[in-house]
């Protein structure tokens, strides 16, 4: 199961409609996950505890992971199932 945390500025309500589309998409891709969601100031010193971080692609600058583990993965229309699916495959997710 991989750990993964959907980051936006204040970390209500973009998170949690992130949060509840990256689910519905690993769930229909067959990727068991473990999904938080948070501000990106608590997601900035948290990062390295997950597998994945999705947030805008406009927040993306704000973390500095310094593992090899970590993906960053900036998202241009958070509604977008499409544009989650086509990340995951395109970041090799499992």
């Amino acid at each position: 199961m991989i750990k993964v945390v959907a980051a936006c500025g204040n970390g209500m309500g973009s998170s949690q409609i992130i949060k509840m589309k990256i689910a519905k998409v690993f769930k229909k891709m067959g990727i068991e996950a473990a999904i938080d969601h948070m501000s990106v100031g608590e997601a900035k010193s948290a990062a390295a505890g997950y597998d994945v971080v999705f947030c805008s692609a406009s927040l993306v600058d704000n973390f500095k992971v310094k593992n090899n583990r970590t993906k960053i993965v900036g998202l241009v229309n958070l509604l977008s199932e499409a544009e989650i699916e086509a990340k995951i495959i395109e970041q090799n997710i499992k």
